[in-house]
């Protein structure tokens, strides 16, 4: 199918709104950066909270991109990002069996994917997936991969043993680097929720998942190690004083 036909999506990424990590770049400039590199579906994925400023999903309205209402939640020490959640929703998940509860009731209105899952750092769910499968719809294709360190290829494994689809996405907690990382589909008839979601679940989607070069690699060990714990930390203290 000519490229015209398919549209890019991020459904894991951060902003400066996150209330657990601390970020430089704003919602608005993530949307001017999404309209350049075209992208026409976003998911802004906040720890343990669901991004709801209107006037951020107004701007993105007219800029012909659809913001799908979402939370990274960690539950039992894991990750699940939920796509189409509300607030009141993730308040009420404290565990996996929560999550399940909520999905029998939502149905295939909500969206789930494990992130990142067999990772050493962060939160990631590593072997347990396999009894916790049932809670996920889709998993993860990491952007932080390579020749010598690639977790991706037991997500990959896992995806095909279970049938469930992988989605690449960019985990952008720098703005440079939302845009390498994503997955295309084909442009539903009408760009709302549910029809992203019934494309995800039915494909055909595009993977676009480059690995990292050395100079990524430094890059993001760099950020995870030196400088968001000093971002954090500083951050904190302006709380502390009041700031």
């Amino acid at each position: 199918m000519a490229d015209a036909e398919w549209i890019k999506v991020d459904l894991h990424i951060h902003t400066l709104d996150d209330p657990k990590d601390a970020l430089d770049y704003s919602a608005r400039e993530l949307l001017e950066r999404a309209r350049a590199l075209g992208f026409r579906v976003l998911a802004i994925t906040l720890h343990d909270a669901v991004f709801d400023r209107p006037e951020v999903f107004a701007d993105a309205a007219r800029m012909g991109i659809l913001i799908i209402p979402a939370a990274e939640v960690r539950l039992e020490g894991a990750d699940a990002i939920l796509l189409n959640v509300n607030a009141s929703e993730v308040a009420a998940l404290r565990n996996f069996d929560d999550l399940r509860a909520l999905r029998a009731r939502r149905g295939a209105s909500l969206f789930t994917i494990a992130p990142h899952p067999f990772y050493v750092l962060g939160a990631s769910i590593g072997e347990k997936l396999l009894e916790k499968i049932d809670c996920f719809d889709a998993i993860e294709l990491c952007h932080f991969w390579g020749r010598f360190f690639n977790p991706n290829r037991r997500a990959i494994e896992v995806a095909e043993r279970f049938q469930k689809p992988l989605i690449a996405t960019s985990d952008a907690h720098r703005l440079h680097a939302f845009g390498s990382n994503y997955t295309s589909l084909e442009r539903p008839a009408e760009l709302t929720i549910e029809n992203v979601l019934a494309a995800l679940r039915a494909g055909p989607l595009r993977l676009t998942n480059p690995p990292c070069t050395f100079a990524d690699f430094i890059s993001t060990l760099y950020f995870v190690f030196l400088e968001h714990p000093w971002r954090r930390r500083r951050r904190e203290a302006r709380m502390g004083d009041g700031g």
